[in-house]
């Protein structure tokens, strides 16, 4: 695949640990034979289809430099709504859960912009909860331990905690999504992308999980779920949060207007 000039200023920024004011006003001058050799294996593997943020180590989000590698999900920009919906709608003091939280993207952009919340961040994958640790030390160095982190598939495996925001951004693409085989994809963890069957049933488990802690009045106020699915799927969301007794309060919508996130309350009715 061919490269472009900015991946090869990001890639040279990251061998030679200079910014890119540098490199540009130091365009000619040669580079030592240890550093060239690095820069010219991170192009090889580039031109291979590794994604940057893999080659380089860390991406950006929501304004934060995540460390990021082949056990978790490259952060996506549209991901952010679900940053953008916690930090809006949790109360003062409130308590919210980042369900599959991989790298930590979510939890600690919550965290970070709203020390008043006691987040939590849940995974089934040991080594995304590791990486998200050693996130939050980074990025939350004086006080790291500000998200709690636990080990569960969706809902199976967490305490009784109660919550009143929950945001998740669960698999959601079928097996048969012809992306899966293209571009960065090709190289993320498959398990982070697609949920092996039509794309629906991790996140038919997250929102039926979320109406049983409901039931079980494990959900706190203002008891929102906001769940990222494919620009696709939001009518089938609605659907199935509807058939689980949830009321519907929105879909949000990406930077390109596709509708991304949506937005489920546990109805007010419900004791």
């Amino acid at each position: 695949m061919r490269i472009s000039r900015l991946e090869r200023l990001v890639l040279l920024e990251h061998v030679l640990g200079r910014p890119r004011e540098w490199l540009i006003a130091h365009a000619g001058d040669p580079l030592e034979p240890a550093l060239a050799e690095r820069f010219e294996g991170l192009l090889a593997r580039r031109r291979r289809g590794e994604p940057i943020a893999y080659l380089v180590g860390h991406r950006e989000f929501f304004g934060l430099s995540l460390l990021v590698d082949s056990r978790v999900l490259i952060p996506r920009p549209e991901t952010e709504l679900l940053v953008e919906a916690a930090i809006s709608w949790a109360p003062e003091a409130g308590a919210v859960l980042d369900l599959g939280t991989g790298s930590g993207a979510i939890a600690i952009a919550v965290a970070h912009a709203r020390p008043d919340l006691a987040v939590s961040g849940s995974d089934i994958s040991a080594g995304a909860l590791a990486l998200a640790e050693a996130n939050a030390h980074r990025l939350l160095a004086h006080r790291p331990r500000s998200v709690h982190w636990l080990q569960a598939s969706w809902w199976e495996g967490l305490p009784q905690t109660r919550w009143g925001v929950v945001v998740a951004n669960p698999p959601y693409l079928a097996s048969t999504d012809p992306h899966l085989k293209r571009g960065d994809l090709r190289f993320e963890p498959q398990v982070a992308l697609s949920d092996g069957d039509d794309g629906l049933s991790a996140i038919r488990a997250v929102l039926r999980g979320f109406a049983q802690r409901a039931d079980q009045g494990l959900i706190g106020a203002p008891g929102l779920l906001f769940v990222e699915h494919g620009a696709t799927q939001a009518a089938e969301v609605r659907r199935m949060g509807k058939a689980l007794g949830l009321e519907v309060r929105d879909t949000l919508r990406d930077l390109s207007g596709l509708p991304r996130v949506g937005c489920l309350a546990v109805p007010l009715l419900r004791g």
